[in-house]
């Protein structure tokens, strides 16, 4: 296991995802408890990117509760169907968000977020939780920040 990153703040978006994805697959390398491997993901991509929250939130029932995250507090649990994290969950999808306060039914656990994206994470076939990253700009995110992030997502289901 890698215990340091290199962070890469130059150059495109994408050329920083692609220096990043390989230090976390080496963060995530031998570590088999989940919960380890989501907070290391987590302060990964925070230190990475800086982006205001990043955090999961897993499935407990018939609910999201908040898993390992950096960042302010946060909302602790998070129906289905509720939100950009409730609503990625119950349609099995990532969503982009450019404003937030465009998004019906948005939970704001904090005002100062503006823009999100929000991935579901799979074990096996099932979600078992979602990535949920808040920038406190608008229109932060886009199909970059998608493909990137899914392809993190994979690592921790391998």
């Amino acid at each position: 296991m890698a215990e340091d990153l290199t962070i890469a703040k130059t150059g495109t978006k994408e050329e920083q995802y692609q220096s990043l994805i390989p230090q976390i697959e080496a963060l995530l390398y031998g570590e088999t408890d989940l919960i380890a491997n989501l907070a290391n993901v987590c302060a990964a991509l925070k230190e990475q990117f800086g982006w205001f929250w990043v955090g999961f939130y897993l499935v407990k029932n018939d609910e999201l509760v908040l898993g390992p995250f950096q960042g302010p507090v946060a909302c602790t649990r998070i129906k289905m169907g509720k939100g950009v994290c409730g609503t990625s969950w119950q349609n099995a999808e990532t969503i982009i968000v450019p404003d937030v306060d465009e998004f019906p039914g948005h939970i704001a656990c904090a005002s100062a977020s503006k823009s999100e994206i929000v991935l579901p994470l799979y074990k096996a076939e099932n979600i078992i939780g979602v990535l949920d990253v808040d920038s406190e700009y608008l229109a932060h995110f886009d199909e970059v920040d998608g493909k990137y992030l899914n392809q993190i997502i994979n690592l921790l289901n391998a």
